[in-house]
């Protein structure tokens, strides 16, 4: 029950958060960068969002706490860092300093939701 607690109130914070970045995205990133970095931000907008829905269903599910729990941590791991750092590549042109070196993470981020997605799977094949 508290890790379903954990993960619901998770999800509606994160939900919460996509909503207030995206409305950002929609309104004012167009006047701080240009489409294509527009383009790349609704990207991550859009992955986080199908992951906020992940863990709603995952915080709903009967899967067991100690798995509930390890899917949530990849699923937060993945949004982290493949959202993350395309929010913060979004503006790489407005940093003095380079922060090219994000691009690699965003890939592992990548690997942490498919990693989360299978670990779901796994849960109900072992049913």
């Amino acid at each position: 029950m508290k890790t379903q607690k954990y993960i619901l109130t998770t999800a509606a914070f994160l939900g919460m958060l996509t909503v207030i970045l995206g409305a950002f995205g929609a309104h004012g990133l167009k006047k701080i960068v240009d489409a294509d970095a527009v383009a790349t931000y609704e990207t991550g907008i859009r992955y986080q969002m199908y992951h906020v829905f992940a863990l709603l269903f995952l915080g709903l599910s009967k899967i067991k706490p100690r798995q509930q729990k390890i899917i949530s941590v990849l699923f937060l791991i993945g949004i982290l860092f493949f959202s993350g750092s395309i929010y913060l590549l979004t503006f790489k042109s407005k940093f003095s300093v380079d922060i090219s070196f994000l691009g690699p993470i965003t890939p592992v981020g990548g690997l942490f939701l498919i990693a989360g997605w299978a670990a779901l799977a796994y849960s109900y094949w072992k049913k």
